[in-house]
């Protein structure tokens, strides 16, 4: 099967979202003059890291709203034992409803930005907006400078930020998410 996307594939669900997976999911956290928001964003991912930026993409929504207004947002990583309450905060809800409320979700202040963030997530990163691009279509991509991270004391081992003790979430295409659980390292070539 081949077809144009500009012109349609024919099938029931669209392929685009379940080839390019698995996607990493940001719990994007903000607070503007509606009130603080939380929101997941499946197009997201790390962009560089010197210094270090994520982008997430959407509609101008609450999440890219308050971006926009306050110049700053959190990306908190979902974990397994998250995942329904994750999803919840997707709820189409009204302007200036409190998702962290709504969705029984602990909240914590930020330390770099005045923002809030999942008081219990394995790691948040704490962004100040760089840019808010339009992008063909309709929707819009925030690029941020990660100013602050924290990392779970629990999800610290042996040095290394050890995602086998939280197991991440990632979407895949349609309805489908992945639980994270098996690591496999692969030294590079020459290392």
């Amino acid at each position: 099967m081949f077809y144009h996307p500009a012109q349609g594939h024919g099938l029931r669900h669209n392929p685009f979202k379940a080839i390019v997976a698995p996607r990493p999911i940001a719990w994007v956290s903000t607070r503007a003059s509606a009130g603080d928001n939380l929101a997941p964003y499946s197009f997201f991912n790390a962009i560089t890291d010197a210094p270090p930026q994520v982008m997430f993409a959407g509609g101008m929504k609450d999440s890219i709203t308050n971006a926009q207004e306050s110049g700053v947002f959190a990306v908190n990583v979902v974990e397994a034992a998250m995942f329904e309450v994750m999803s919840a905060t997707s709820a189409p809800l009204p302007r200036g409803t409190d998702e962290f409320t709504h969705a029984g979700v602990p909240k914590a202040e930020c330390h770099s930005i005045n923002c809030p963030r999942v008081g219990s997530a394995p790691a948040t990163l704490e962004c100040q907006v760089l840019q808010i691009i339009p992008l063909k279509g309709g929707d819009y991509m925030v690029i941020g400078e990660v100013t602050g991270v924290h990392l779970r004391d629990d999800c610290v081992v042996a040095g290394r930020f050890d995602i086998t003790r939280f197991h991440p979430m990632a979407r895949l295409g349609y309805m489908d998410y992945a639980r994270i659980e098996t690591l496999i390292t692969l030294p590079r070539p020459g290392e």
